[in-house]
């Protein structure tokens, strides 16, 4: 059975890092594009990065130059490293591939910044 899990998340002040891991069980995906998303309370769940088996990377604009998404297609882990952190990435941070599937939803890692 396919299983994503995440890990890294914390509490952390504004202007502060975290590095967020993603490790995938159960398959390969080191030929699949996968993304990170993340669900704020009370908002639906929300498209944060992507990044291709060839490692090209995209981002949704309210991250770009702060968070990077890197992968280790021999290890199964993906990786995203934040950077300059702001109360509003307040999330929990879930992996999935960038076509999500429902069953590949995992509990996730909780991201709290203060401010």
């Amino acid at each position: 059975q396919v299983q994503f899990v995440e890990s890294g998340g914390g509490s952390v002040q504004s202007g502060g890092s975290l590095r967020l891991s993603c490790a995938a069980s159960g398959s390969t995906f080191s030929g699949v594009a996968l993304a990170w998303y993340r669900q704020a309370p009370e908002k639906q769940r929300e498209f944060v990065a992507q990044i291709t088996s060839s490692g090209i990377t995209g981002y949704v604009d309210s991250v770009k130059g702060r968070f990077t998404i890197s992968r280790d297609n021999v290890k199964n882990l993906m990786f995203l490293q934040m950077n300059g952190l702001k109360p509003e990435d307040t999330a929990v941070y879930y992996c999935n591939t960038v076509v999500p599937r429902a069953i590949y939803w995992g509990q996730g890692t909780q991201v709290t910044v203060s401010s």
